[in-house]
């Protein structure tokens, strides 16, 4: 699943962290040397985060998700990039394109492949969301039928208050301000996949362009009193990454941007406090605020690492903590008063939960 193994970069900042370790009395943070120097962005508390929009009420990260979490009042859009072979940033979870399109109909011979071996004029001839109506023919509707894959630039021109019209000519959309758009701004919190692509430079350049990148001459989008605004703030853009080689990339390419680690528990091998403590040591010296980890509990049935104990640890070390996959109401209660913010599929059910659904 990660292209980085857990455990080697665990032994590795493991000896990093013995060579740091300084005489410092105070043995509640994880004592190191070099300690972050950029200035921490404001994260608002109790945050909802919009997992690939929606993967209960629409096609995952399709446009209908992403218009249903904006307008709902997530106050952030959560997808996972990936590269095209063109080197365009796509929306899309697999590494291949078998469970949410049809490519073995329109590419049978190529079925099997990696996203990245796709343009995305290619990847524009699939149909994102028919399979979800077959799947869940109770939440069906025909408008999922013929979806199109989305690129960041589309997903953040939904953030700002568009529909999208698509272009069969040029394989692209156009962008028109969306009649039922109730004035929410969400934030964007962005996944990167495969580091070796050198997807983290492409990112960087692309949210420069678009105006989204607050280390360059980020653009002042409209903001409603009364709505979600996180769209005009410093903190428009969280990324988020299971892999460390790809937290590092961030680092470099985009330094003053806020960022999630995201733990998985298969990678930490051995005892499970040393792990999540170099976890830790490995954030913080790479400028990370959030640890992402996930929960317990149906209906994915993750392995538990949103202990009481984790998340003091988190805490104590002066970062947030943002977990997944939040899809029940159960699961809410149980963990949403002590965390900082809850990636979920329902995000009407986060928002009832903190009172703020409208």
């Amino acid at each position: 699943m990660k292209l980085v193994k857990f455990s080697l970069i665990i032994a590795y900042f493991l000896l990093i962290g013995c060579q740091d370790k300084t005489h410092k009395k105070n043995t509640n943070n994880i004592a190191m040397e070099k300690e972050s120097q950029i200035t921490k962005v404001p994260i608002k508390k109790n945050i909802v985060i919009a997992h690939r929009g929606s993967t209960y009420w629409a096609p995952e990260e399709s446009e209908p998700a992403y218009l249903w979490a904006r307008n709902i009042g997530a106050d952030y859009l959560e997808m996972d990039l990936q590269l095209t072979k063109d080197n365009q940033l796509v929306a899309f979870h697999d590494d291949n394109l078998k469970r949410t399109t049809n490519v073995e109909t329109i590419f049978p011979e190529r079925k099997n492949a990696s996203i990245n071996d796709f343009t995305l004029a290619e990847l524009r001839k699939l149909d994102i969301g028919s399979w979800f109506n077959k799947k869940n023919p109770e939440r069906a509707n025909p408008k999922f039928n013929g979806l199109k894959i989305l690129t960041l630039k589309d997903i953040i021109k939904i953030a700002e208050g568009n529909r999208l019209v698509y272009n069969s000519e040029t394989a692209t959309f156009n962008y028109i301000r969306d009649e039922k758009d109730n004035g929410n701004r969400p934030g964007i919190y962005v996944e990167t996949k495969h580091p070796k692509s050198n997807i983290e430079k492409y990112l960087a350049e692309e949210l420069t362009q678009l105006g989204w990148n607050i280390n360059t001459k980020p653009k002042e989008i409209k903001t409603r009193e009364g709505k979600v605004a996180i769209a005009n703030s410093k903190a428009r853009v969280i990324l988020q990454s299971f892999s460390p080689q790809s937290i590092m990339q961030l680092d470099t390419y985009l330094p003053n941007i806020p960022k999630c680690f995201l733990l998985w528990k298969p990678d930490m091998k051995g005892d499970l406090k040393k792990t999540y403590q170099i976890a830790i040591l490995f954030a913080k010296k790479h400028n990370v605020q959030i640890i992402g980890p996930s929960i317990a509990g149906e209906p994915n049935n993750y392995e538990e690492l949103t202990a009481d104990w984790m998340i003091d640890l988190i805490h104590k070390n002066d970062l947030l903590i943002h977990p997944y996959t939040f899809d029940t109401r159960k699961q809410l209660e149980k963990y949403a008063k002590k965390v900082d913010g809850v990636f979920t599929n329902r995000a009407d059910l986060a928002l009832a939960f903190f009172n703020r659904l409208k």
